[in-house]
C-alpha cells in the first residue's frame, strides 16, 4: 500500500530525511500516467554555514524558497543545461534541502540528478511545487524496507569548493544486495 509523504515527513533533521528516502519512490504524472522511480541516491544540504548549500552565500531570489516550507520543491539549473531537482526540509527561515540524484524506474537506473530530471521530465516550471499534495510530482512509501547496512553514507559530489563541508558524508545510495546469488541461465 503506497502513501505520499506528508509535510510533517519532510519537518525533520535533513540528513535524517535524505537517508530515509532511500527507497522510497519519487512519483511522477505525465500525460495522464504516473511514472514511479525507486530513490537509489540523495545528497543532504544543511543550513547557512554548509559551504555547498546554495543557501550559504544568502537569501536570493533563486534560494528564497530552501527558507520556505518543509515539502516544497527546489529545481534549478546547472551548467546553463541540467535541471536538479531537491526537496525542502527541516523548518521555515532555515534554509535545506535533499537532493535527488538516482533513482530506478522499472528496473532501469536512472543516475544522475540531470539524467533524473530529463527523464521525468522535470524542470523549472515545478519550482516551489507543494510536493505533498500528490499532484504533478510526489514522494511515495510504499511499504519496503531499507536495512541500515544496505545505505552507505558517502562524501557529496562536485563540492569541492566547499572545503571541510565537502567531506560530509551526507550523500547516500542504497548498495546492491551483496548476498544475492547471481541467476544462473
Amino acid at each position: 500500500m503506497s502513501k505520499v509523504l506528508p509535510q510533517q515527513y519532510f519537518s525533520r533533521r535533513t540528513v535524517q530525511v535524505a537517508r530515509s528516502l532511500i527507497g522510497k519512490y519519487l512519483v511522477r504524472v505525465l500525460d495522464g500516467r504516473q511514472i514511479a522511480g525507486r530513490i537509489i541516491e540523495v545528497e543532504a544540504y544543511v543550513g547557512p554555514q554548509d559551504k555547498a548549500c546554495h543557501a550559504s552565500k544568502g537569501r536570493t531570489k533563486r534560494t528564497e524558497v530552501l527558507f520556505g516550507s518543509p515539502g516544497q520543491s527546489y529545481v534549478y539549473l546547472i551548467y546553463g543545461m541540467y535541471h536538479c531537482l531537491n526537496v525542502v526540509t527541516e523548518r521555515e527561515e532555515f534554509p535545506a534541502a535533499v537532493l535527488i540524484r538516482a533513482i530506478e524506474v522499472d528496473g532501469v537506473l536512472i543516475d544522475g540528478p540531470g539524467r533524473l530530471c530529463r527523464a521525468l521530465q522535470i524542470d523549472r516550471r515545478l519550482n516551489r511545487i507543494d510536493l505533498t499534495a500528490q499532484e504533478s510530482l510526489w514522494f511515495e512509501d510504499r511499504g519496503g524496507r531499507i536495512l541500515r547496512n544496505q545505505v552507505a553514507a558517502l562524501p557529496r559530489i562536485g563540492v569541492n569548493y566547499a572545503g571541510v563541508w565537502a567531506t560530509k558524508l551526507w550523500r547516500f545510495r542504497l548498495q546492491p544486495n551483496l548476498n544475492a546469488r547471481p541467476r544462473r541461465s
